[in-house]
């Protein structure tokens, strides 16, 4: 009795195995090849797209939500939440725009914004919130549109130097740093007074976008000079704001502001800070914010009310007690620059 023909059979089956394992495995690999993934943000060009108006927290978002209430011509037509941030999608006189709030700080506002861009296409941003005076001349309900913002608290901390009263131990990159001083300062007018305050040294953020071959110090952000006019030619067809019926607000484009990862509620650091900065104001998300639409080249501008000075009062601090009042005017502020970024 012969065993070829079975042999044979076998030997057909085992080649058919094989060539299926070869057609499988040479798909997945095709699948899995990282050419054939597309990897990235799903919105990259931001040319067309919302007009993103942004806050902070809930009393801010009160102000706008009122406000797109009470319009015939705004809506809020759909609500999505990515992450656990509600990201508002409606109409303002036929514009499409896209609400949220970042929360509250640095981190928060940076990686809510990114957010924005990556899972929406953006045409431009417009930050509305409250802050706290640096320069004593604001009160609370002035309203303040600074055109450049600093981090006040990227810094080092250093220990004394033993052997030099007064001084500190640095690092040698941060004297590096310092020795660099006197020739950028003479080259920017905008350029950062640096001195300690303290045991505290201030520094600067490295950043990289596209067109740098390496992270580059970045003393401060600008904001959008078109947004920055829009802001100006806006409040100049703003009839008075009232704050609690008491006194006019005061209504003001340019100058500087600064940000930090503190609720600055101390005189002495808000002095150190209007020295070194020149600042207007102070507060815990617009830096963040600019860098972000920096490097995605993106337009935008901020729009700050003044609910106290920072650490200028005798007890504990009344912010709260202004919040609501200033939101309500800085909304106003943020809907006229939109009826002005509308007519043109």
């Amino acid at each position: 009795m012969s065993y070829r023909p079975f042999t044979r059979q076998v030997q057909s089956v085992r080649l058919v195995i094989v060539a299926v394992l070869l057609v499988v495995t040479t798909a997945c690999q095709s699948t899995s090849s990282p050419a054939a993934t597309a990897y990235g943000p799903k919105f990259a060009e931001h040319d067309q797209g919302f007009t993103v108006v942004v806050v902070a927290y809930a009393p801010e978002m009160e102000g706008i939500l009122g406000r797109i209430e009470a319009d015939p011509n705004a809506s809020i037509t759909q609500m999505v939440t990515y992450k656990g941030i509600k990201y508002r999608i409606g109409k303002y006189h036929d514009e499409p725009i896209l609400i949220f709030a970042t929360g509250m700080s640095i981190a928060n506002a940076a990686m809510s914004m990114q957010m924005a861009f990556d899972y929406f296409p953006v045409k431009q941003v417009v930050y509305m919130g409250i802050a706290g005076a640096v320069n004593p001349q604001w009160q609370p309900g002035d309203v303040i549109v600074p055109e450049r913002w600093y981090y006040h608290d990227e810094s080092v901390y250093a220990n004394p130097d033993p052997n030099n009263p007064g001084k500190s131990v640095l690092p040698a990159y941060y004297a590096r740093f310092m020795a660099e001083q006197p020739a950028r300062k003479a080259a920017d007018p905008h350029y950062p007074n640096y001195k300690p305050f303290h045991f505290v040294h201030p520094d600067e953020v490295l950043i990289i976008k596209d067109g740098m071959d390496k992270p580059q110090d970045t003393a401060y952000f600008s904001a959008s000079p078109r947004l920055l006019s829009a802001a100006k030619s806006a409040m100049t067809k703003m009839p008075a704001q009232m704050i609690l019926g008491e006194r006019k607000a005061k209504l003001s484009v340019g100058g500087n502001g600064v940000t930090g990862s503190v609720f600055l509620d101390n005189r002495e650091y808000r002095k150190w800070t209007r020295e070194v900065f020149n600042a207007e104001v102070t507060e815990m998300e617009s830096t963040a914010v600019g860098q972000v639409c920096t490097v995605n080249e993106v337009d935008w501008v901020i729009i700050r009310a003044i609910s106290d000075l920072a650490g200028g009062q005798e007890g504990v601090n009344v912010e709260h007690i202004y919040d609501k009042e200033v939101s309500r005017v800085g909304a106003n502020v943020l809907f006229a620059v939109m009826d002005e970024l509308a007519a043109h």
